[in-house]
């Protein structure tokens, strides 16, 4: 069994209940994953990082992946796939853009910079957001053929994502797809 995390956003309190928990349970659980949003703007951010990088004895050591906060700050310290974050800057406010600059330091950064951007395990992937980018917010209100592209992509039977911080389980039945490229050419004299 393994025990998936996603959302933390630099809660430390939160991430010591939770590997609490894991440890009462810890002969079922095999392997711990953090897929994304380690980090946040918050002020513990930094022993959280430290925390997470360094399990205690008897502790499963976390595997962890890129998610929307990891990416904002690389964008943030330059390194990311723009040079400057909108959508942070849109949905939180200028405020908060300044926190997550403050809490997250560059030796951080530099330590996310190298992170993984999901795990392929057994027929799962896990991962922030989806196969196109960890912004991408899949919900069961996805349509069947984005979610079956989703899949398809890294031809996974199952996907853990936890973007839309929703637990849901999306079955995709039997059927098949089928595509023709069908050539107009009008008749030369």
């Amino acid at each position: 069994m393994w025990a998936i995390l996603s959302g933390i956003e630099g809660n430390l309190p939160a991430y010591e209940a939770v590997i609490a928990d894991i440890k009462l349970q810890s002969r079922y659980i095999e392997a711990l994953y953090i897929i994304g949003d380690l980090v946040g703007p918050r002020r513990e951010c930094e022993q959280l990082v430290e925390r997470v990088k360094s399990p205690r004895r008897g502790e499963l050591a976390p595997m962890v992946c890129k998610g929307w906060w990891e990416e904002q700050c690389l964008i943030l310290h330059g390194l990311g796939p723009t040079g400057d974050a909108p959508e942070l800057l849109a949905k939180y406010g200028g405020d908060t853009v300044q926190m997550l600059w403050d809490c997250v330091s560059r030796p951080t950064v530099e330590w996310l910079r190298n992170l993984d951007f999901g795990f392929f395990e057994l027929d799962c992937l896990l991962i922030h957001g989806s196969t196109a980018g960890v912004n991408d917010e899949l919900t069961p209100d996805t349509p069947p053929i984005q979610m079956l592209d989703r899949l398809s992509r890294m031809q996974a039977n199952n996907l853990f994502c936890g973007r839309s911080g929703l637990t849901f389980q999306y079955q995709l039945q039997a059927g098949s797809i089928s595509s023709e490229i069908t050539t107009l050419v009008k008749g030369v004299k």
